[in-house]
């Protein structure tokens, strides 16, 4: 983006593909950047959002520093907005007048999008909520863009696979705001699809629909759950003691198996210091291990008929699950870039609270082992169709 370019959209009237602001407040930026996303007159070309201009087109005074710019460049991971938006953040454009930022928006290819639990839209210069009758159409335009498995219509599914009760009682409330709730006199499958669990076109759920929400997801997905082993020893071969499968669908297997993991895997116990007093010790922080599983319920690839496996050993916990590091994620760049094989899971993961923030689990994870006592986790990047993390009890357990 150069410095011409920029003037010339600051000379333009405000339309459909450029907006002026001189505020920074999320919700401003937020509504902006989703609306873009949507791209609803499908100009299938990006928006502009010119921060620190005035009405007329005129830099407005702002100076901007490295806190506002990573403020508004956080838009893109804090989960907000839903799918993750395609944005880019211009250098700092400097004029008599004032500073200028631009926001480079990319219309999204999983629309609808929304912020906050709201779609909004543009239309000509006025952005504003998009009606129902506004999203079915965004949500009609999906299934030719589709590129991930989980937006994929699941093909002889129908919408009795799915358990509905928990779409609207456990789900709904959380993806939606509640003022579109309570106007909301749409058909489950229009809700469904709103929120790409459903295909209007083919009459059936996607796949995420069938994960999230199914009745019996793997008679479709046949390596749909989660596989845990306990060893008697630090190898294959070591006796099992108890094993135990996650089946069913991900909005009750997930919070069976964050129970599991506090109830069964993580244990605590004194350690003796120099000075004869105790402190207690974990033998693997919590936040750390559940992050890496649900990281591999997340990203694996649910075309494979293999599940993911959890092995805890008796000086290690191994996860692996089917797929190897997607898209822009590389062995060299791995893991400050991320990607998302299942963008329809990463949503509902975060809307169901296991996600805090996008593109910051692992990186999170590695520091709390490491200040746990565990060491940096070990991540076979070697293996093509497949990852693995390895965890190390605390250093101090034995």
């Amino acid at each position: 983006m150069t410095a011409e370019f920029v003037i010339e959209l600051m000379s333009k009237l405000e339309s459909d593909w450029i907006e002026r602001t001189t505020s920074t407040a999320d919700d401003k930026l937020g509504q902006a950047i989703c609306a873009f996303s949507n791209d609803f007159p499908n100009h299938q070309h990006p928006g502009y959002l010119l921060l620190g201009v005035n009405d007329d087109g005129s830099p407005a005074g702002k100076q901007w520093t490295d806190a506002d710019l990573q403020k508004i460049g956080g838009m893109k991971t804090n989960g907000k907005i839903l799918p993750q938006p395609s944005m880019v953040l211009s250098e700092v454009f400097k004029f008599e007048q004032g500073e200028v930022v631009v926001i480079e928006v990319k219309p999204s290819t999983y629309p609808p999008v929304r912020y906050d639990g709201r779609c909004w839209i543009r239309v000509g210069p006025r952005r504003d909520k998009a009606s129902p009758e506004e999203e079915r159409i965004l949500a009609e335009r999906r299934p030719s863009h589709a590129k991930t498995y989980d937006l994929v219509p699941a093909l002889g599914a129908s919408i009795d696979d799915l358990s509905i009760d928990l779409f609207r009682t456990n789900y709904l409330p959380s993806a939606i705001d509640r003022d579109t709730l309570a106007e909301n006199n749409r058909s489950p499958e229009e809700q469904l699809a709103s929120l790409r669990f459903y295909d209007l076109r083919k009459q059936c759920p996607t796949h995420a629909g069938i994960l999230v929400f199914g009745r019996n997801p793997e008679f479709y997905l046949p390596g749909a759950y989660v596989q845990y082993v306990k060893f008697d020893g630090a190898q294959m071969t070591s006796d099992v003691l108890f094993e135990k499968k996650f089946s069913g669908a991900l909005i009750t297997e997930l919070r069976q198996l964050d129970d599991f993991v506090k109830g069964n895997i993580l244990k605590s116990k004194p350690l003796k210091g120099n000075s004869f007093r105790e402190r207690i010790i974990q033998n693997y922080p919590y936040w750390a291990l559940r992050e890496l599983i649900m990281n591999a319920v997340m990203h694996r690839n649910y075309e494979s008929n293999a599940p993911i496996y959890v092995y805890e050993f008796s000086d290690r916990i191994e996860i692996i699950n089917p797929g190897g590091l997607y898209g822009e994620a590389t062995p060299q760049n791995f893991p400050h870039a991320s990607d998302y094989r299942n963008v329809v899971l990463a949503e509902a993961l975060k809307v169901l609270g296991y996600v805090n923030r996008f593109n910051f689990g692992v990186k999170r994870a590695i520091a709390e082992l490491v200040e746990n006592g565990n060491g940096e986790p070990h991540f076979d990047l070697a293996l093509i169709t497949k990852f693995k993390v390895s965890v190390s009890i605390h250093q101090n357990w034995f």
